[in-house]
Parts: C-alpha cells; sequence; structure tokens
C-alpha cells in the first residue's frame, strides 16, 4: 500500500482548493492506511477555529478537519515557521490536533511518502 501525503497549502477562502484537498483525503482513507496531513503556508489557516465563511458567501467546511481521526488520520503536521510568519503561536487551538513542525522537519517528513497531492 503506498503512503500518501496531502498538503494544503491554500487560504480557506476565496478558492475551493482546500474543500476539494479535504474531499480527496476522505475519499482517499477508504482506500489507504497510511495517510499524512501537512499545513503549510496559507493552509495553516485552514485550521483556525471560530471563522465565519457565510459572512462572505463561502461553504463551512473547516470543522470538518476535526472527523480525521475517525477516519483512522492521525498523521497531521503543521509547519511552525508558517504559524510563526503568519502573527499565531503553535500553541493555537486548532481544529484539528496537529504537530507542529520546523520547515526541515517537516520537509524530512514529507519523503518517507509515496504520493503527494498538494491543495
Amino acid at each position: 500500500m503506498k503512503r500518501v501525503a496531502f498538503i494544503f497549502k491554500s487560504s480557506p477562502h476565496g478558492s475551493a482548493a482546500g474543500r476539494e484537498g479535504l474531499d480527496a483525503l476522505l475519499a482517499t482513507s477508504a482506500l489507504s492506511e497510511d495517510i499524512g496531513v501537512f499545513f503549510i503556508g496559507d493552509g495553516v489557516l485552514q485550521l483556525i477555529p471560530g471563522q465565519q465563511p457565510g459572512l462572505i458567501l463561502a461553504r463551512d467546511y473547516i470543522a470538518t478537519f476535526r472527523v480525521l481521526p475517525l477516519y483512522d488520520i492521525e498523521q497531521c503536521y503543521i509547519c511552525a515557521d508558517s504559524i510563526r510568519e503568519r502573527g499565531l503561536s503553535p500553541e493555537s487551538a486548532w481544529v484539528l490536533d496537529v504537530k507542529p513542525l520546523e520547515s526541515e522537519a517537516l520537509s524530512e517528513m514529507l519523503h518517507h511518502f509515496d504520493v503527494v497531492l498538494t491543495f
């Protein structure tokens, strides 16, 4: 079975990339047991709780990230450098339990996956 990594690097608003990535992630979980999820760049914004996308007429899917453990998706990482660049703290409350990694460690972790999909 191939190891599959999903990278979320897009902001949650302004495009459908995050929602499409989440849909693909959930569908892939039925086919593979070894999935990693990585949030880098503006993708870290996908995990900020309390967003109100309805105010800008966007779909609310962010809370859906909370169900990933129910799909046995437990390898979830967030880029500590990206968090700091956006004025956030690695200790912030996120909608998903993620492990902060520095860019170098995150890159090393990605090399352990056979397939990498970016959204």
